[in-house]
């Protein structure tokens, strides 16, 4: 449970707040409301300190073993030991105890190293001195001694030391700007505005004078959203009550810029402030590989409990019959990862498959269409020069409409121009080489802006409230700036009200086609549209503008209705969207205008790449349809022969819904009887290629339960035509509609791996849904990167990430899962077999050094070696063959089938080793000097035969080999042999026991022990060795033929009475 509940929780049923309200009050300073004002009701909020860290020194301990030992491998060996504890066995518990202690040593000191620098930065960020006000006078003191109702000094670069709101700053018109990259990766300077009626408070006497109270929500984690009010009061009885939003609101994290100075009063401290609620852990995600192995452990204990239940069993039936004898034994002796596996890709498209690098194209006025210099984020492109007037130039009729147009898309932003001292004469002149620079969060806005000043309208500055303009004659124009009707994802549009210096008041609205049309009553509409269309099949990005004159009567209705919804304490959001949809209507249309956004390099090449390696790859955008149609088209995600399906809204007026889906089920199926889609990538020669288009309103209808309350039926059929397309484009997606199609495929029956990757705040919920999360560090801030799994500057990147360090990786780490099994199957079995030669005693074959060993030391690192370095075929063949992921799609080395070959294949050697070793002592073998091998030489015997075993085993599976590989597989066999002739060659002082003394030297020097090592070596490898040829010739893999393909070139190129070397077929190291 989140903290943050809890304490909301606690303070609810436990602090006797019997009506409890989602809202706060904080008395500005600390002072009380005027008598007769309203109760004042002291409330206890928490201080400012931060606790990013995740252990204490008291629950270090504790805590950190409970999460170790819920891992299913760890909590099997604490059983294991905990039994050699409490059980008088034949093996110490050292064995177990050991390698357990170990890892759970390291990794206690690793994260508890971590947490002690969490809390060294906590205490450093805790004790920072910060500025307030207090009895008229600036005070410091510690950042975590600060309080709810603080008034706070912050100056110029100077983080804020919690939630602030804005009360006063240091330039008369009462803003500042911020910058937020701490929070939101965004590094653009953003503008915040202070309290109307404060704003002009600039010394500690002024802002200490200071009556008010603050009402507001309780706090929540959303950056961008806050509501609240403030009640101001002055001489008379009656609060001036202002609204409060976001813009009003300084977060914790954020620096103050070009500002000298700002007072504000603290309203979120601590764990509270808004910094502090998104510090909330992740769900963890967990492979697919690591889901398998936890599963096959259960299988082994399993199958290890039922060889204890059969042991002891069999012991009291031995025991039982009164001609055995007793059990021959001493009583007194002492005993990562899922990006491999993706087979759906969820991918944004702006800024994702495109670069976010806006560049204004055309705008069309009245069905005239203008074509200005091609300027992109400030800087003329070369070779443009003048005015490129398309269609005959407007009327003296149409000149009003134009120049409207014009001003509006200078007034209708959010832009903010920087500050520069010798700005103005560039401004005046935009022909010069110099021109304005412009900073906004929206690419768009700023391509606007700049388009718009090649064609004769410059934007210069909002200064005291007015917004100044530069017309083509030179002259600059002044705007009052009454009103911001700010843009949001739902209504996709935003709208300015402003003054001109005539006294008329103008609605400047821009926004989505689809937003604008509809509200539109006059102005050449066809004509429009038609260009609009055109531009969105080419790939553009469109937007409408339109406008409306407001009498002084129809302004003060709005203000009215816009002052009634911003102090608004309850649905403040719901009750603004409904003003502003009263607000926005019977607009008359002016024009539109295209703004291209370049494809990222490579883009289209790894799509292709993607598509041949099995991965169906989704496009979810919010753009309309056509736009995001004609990118797919250049990404080659749709293909010329594709055939496209629509199920949008306009398809479901034309019909219903139930009818729409089984049209397009029937179509897609028409085929299946005869022949066979790849379930994958849904691409077929034999086939026709379908691709889907679908849009957020049709989402919603399939998404939306029925009236019998099921909605299986529309999203099973839904899923199935998805299965049969080979791409899909989902358009006109919100934020929360894009984590619903991931979750809907990640959920389905298949539960196919899914992949989301974007680089917007709108990409985080897809980006949290699915198993895979990749961020792109692009223009749109680092919410995207901070919330992902991993982090990439280009799309280009995830066709290495994927169809090369995938691969590699899945390759490695399934090898080592089942290698483990593997060897610890030989190195098990024969003690269970032993069992059934000695009276079921529970009598140990392998001496406790070996069996301490076995898995840390004598087999350990080859496979560790091998899972970080093993490349089966070369880097370049992965980029050149994308289909070679085929072979590892769905989980293939890692399936049952796999599973119980390897399993056999360790039983197989055991019973080799055991018995092999059985029938040569059942001889009565005996050394030169006539001594008689005894149990513990058969068991060292048994044990060598294996460690070789399963080290040449490894050594036969591994296809890249360095000097590394040599020197530790060579060498784990050597410290082998050495430590087992100082282990049996030496009589160690320490040990009450010298059952190993000379048994290894007594065994080597035996002529039948070093045939029967040999032969059942040999005999072991067979199998896996005849099983790799054959499979090789008769049913090669994709990866297998390519590795015979280059075996063969290999050998033609070789001289022809040498054979080719092993070191020209293998995979190269690379040199650093």
């Amino acid at each position: 449970m989140d903290c943050s509940l809890a304490r909301t929780l606690v303070r609810r049923y436990c602090a006797g707040e019997e009506n409890w309200v989602d809202s706060r009050t904080i008395y500005v300073g600390h002072k009380e409301p005027p008598p007769g004002a309203e109760a004042y009701i002291l409330q206890r909020h928490p201080d400012n300190r931060i606790v990013s860290s995740k252990y204490t020194f008291w629950n270090f301990i504790p805590k950190n073993l409970f999460e170790q030992f819920r891992r299913i491998a760890n909590f099997y060996f604490l059983i294991i030991f905990l039994v050699q504890l409490i059980i008088d066995t034949p093996t110490s518990p050292v064995t177990s105890g050991l390698p357990l202690f170990f890892v759970i040593t390291v990794t206690a000191i690793k994260q508890g190293y971590e947490d002690w620098l969490r809390h060294k930065a906590d205490n450093a960020m805790n004790q920072c001195p910060v500025h307030f006000i207090q009895h008229g006078k600036l005070v410091r003191k510690q950042s975590r001694k600060l309080r709810v109702g603080d008034i706070v000094m912050v100056k110029e670069d100077e983080t804020f030391p919690c939630d602030l709101i804005f009360l006063s700053s240091s330039r008369g018109d009462g803003t500042c700007h911020v910058t937020t990259a701490s929070l939101d990766g965004e590094s653009s300077h953003k503008t915040h505005y202070a309290v109307q009626d404060t704003k002009g408070f600039h010394t500690e006497e002024d802002i200490d004078g200071l009556h008010a109270t603050i009402e507001c929500e309780q706090p929540q984690p959303d950056l961008y959203k806050f509501v609240g009010r403030i009640n101001v009061y002055n001489d008379r009885n009656d609060p001036v009550v202002r609204p409060l939003g976001s813009e009003n609101l300084l977060l914790r994290g954020a620096t103050l810029k070009n500002t000298e100075k700002i007072f504000g009063v603290a309203i979120y401290t601590g764990m509270e402030t808004k910094m502090a609620l998104n510090y909330q852990s992740k769900s963890q995600k967990r492979s697919a590989v690591e889901k398998s192995m936890n599963v096959f452990l259960i299988v082994y204990l399993c199958i290890l409990i039922s060889k204890a239940l059969i042991n002891t069993v069999l012991k009291y039936v031995w025991q039982s019959e009164p001609f055995r004898d007793e059990p021959w034994y001493n009583q007194k002796t002492e005993s990562e990862r899922q990006r491999n596996l993706v087979e759906y890709i969820f991918t944004d498209k702006t800024g994702t498959l495109t670069e976010n690098n806006m560049e204004f194209k055309e705008c069309c006025i009245e069905g005239h269409v203008y074509v200005p210099h091609a300027i992109c984020n400030g800087q003329v492109l070369p070779g443009a020069s003048g005015i490129d007037m398309i269609d005959s130039s407007p009327g003296t009729s149409a000149r009003e409409r134009e120049e409207l147009f014009f001003r509006a898309l200078c007034l209708c932003h959010t832009i903010q121009v920087k500050d520069d001292d010798d700005v103005d004469g560039p401004r005046k002149s935009p022909d010069s080489g110099k021109s304005c620079t412009y900073i906004s969060s929206s690419p768009d806005e700023v391509a606007l802006v700049e388009g718009i000043q090649r064609l004769g309208f410059t934007y210069l500055r909002l200064k005291d409230n007015y917004m100044e303009i530069l017309n083509r004659e030179n002259d600059v124009e002044r705007f009052e700036l009454l009103e911001i009707l700010s843009f949001d994802s739902v209504r996709r549009r935003m709208s300015v009200i402003v003054k001109s210096a005539t006294g008329e008041i103008y609605l400047f609205c821009k926004g989505a086609d689809s937003s604008i049309f509809p509200r539109v009553i006059e102005g050449k509409v066809d004509q429009i549209r038609a260009r609009v269309e055109r531009n969105a099949v080419e790939g553009l990005r469109t937007l409408c503008v339109a406008y409306k004159r407001l009498n002084p009567e129809e302004y003060e209705g709005i203000c009215t209705l816009l002052q009634a919804a911003k102090v608004a304490l309850q649905d403040r959001e719901k009750k603004l969207a409904e003003a502003y949809e009263q607000i926005e209507k019977d607009l008359v249309l002016l024009g539109a205008t295209a703004v291209e956004d370049r494809l990222q390099e490579k883009a289209a090449d790894t799509i292709e790449a993607l598509q041949k390696a099995g991965i169906k790859v989704w496009v979810l955008t919010g753009d309309k349809m056509e736009t995001a149609a004609a990118t797919c088209y250049a990404c080659k995600l749709f293909r010329r022969n594709t055939q496209l399906l629509e199920l949008t809204t306009k398809k479901i007026e034309e019909q219903s819904l139930h009818d729409v889906l089984f049209e397009l089920s029937k179509t897609v199926l028409r085929h299946s009887g005869s022949l066979t889609r790849d379930n994958f990538s849904g691409l077929s020669a034999d086939m026709q290629d379908y691709g889907l288009i679908i849009d957020g309103a049709a989402l919603s209808l399939i998404m939306k339960p029925r009236e019998d309350g099921s909605c299986g039926n529309y999203r099973e059929l839904f899923l199935e035509i998805c299965r049969n397309c080979s791409a899909v484009l989902c358009c006109r997606m919100a934020p929360l509609q894009k984590a619903q199609i991931v979750k809907l495929i990640k959920l389905s029956k298949e539960h196919p791996i899914t992949l989301a990757i974007g680089d917007g705040a709108n990409d985080v919920s897809m980006i949290l849904e699915a198993h895979v999360g990749i961020g792109v560090i692009g223009k749109e801030g680092r919410q995207a990167a901070r919330n992902s799994d991993y982090a990439v500057p280009k799309f280009k990147h995830l066709k290495k990430m994927l169809l090369v360090h995938g691969h590699f990786y899945y390759i490695r780490i399934s090898e080592l899962v089942q290698y483990f099994f593997y060897k610890n199957v030989c190195f098990i079995f024969p003690q269970f077999l032993y069992q059934f030669f000695c009276g079921f005693s529970q009598q140990t074959l392998y001496d406790t050094a070996y069996l301490t060993l076995y898995n840390i030391s004598f087999t350990s690192l080859p496979i560790l070696l091998y899972s970080l370095m093993e490349q089966h075929v070369s880097i370049d063949t992965l980029r050149r063959d994308p289909s070679l992921y085929r072979d590892i799609a769905k989980n293939a080395l890692l399936r049952w089938r796999v599973f119980i070959y390897w399993t056999f294949l360790g039983v197989f050697d055991a019973l080799v080793f055991f018995f092999g070793a059985y029938f040569m002592f059942e001889n009565t073998t005996v050394t030169s000097n006539g001594q008689i091998f005894g149990n513990w030489t058969f068991g060292t015997l048994v044990f060598t035969v294996m460690v070789f075993t399963v080290t040449l085993k490894l050594a036969l599976d591994t296809h890249y080999w360095t000097w590394i590989n040599h020197f530790v597989i060579w060498g784990s066999l050597l410290f082998y042999i050495v430590f087992s002739l100082l282990w049996g060659g030496i009589i160690w002082p320490f040990l009450n026991y010298q059952r190993m003394y000379y048994v290894f030297i007594q065994m080597l020097s035996s002529g039948p022990a070093w045939l029967v090592i040999i032969l059942l070596i040999t005999v072991s490898l067979l199998p896996d060795v005849l099983k790799k040829v054959l499979c090789r010739q008769l049913w090669p893999s994709a990866t297998e033929r390519v590795q015979n393909t280059k075996l063969k070139a290999s050998v033609a190129a070789a001289p022809s009475m040498d054979g080719p070397l092993l070191k020209d077929l293998l995979p190269r190291p690379r040199r650093h």
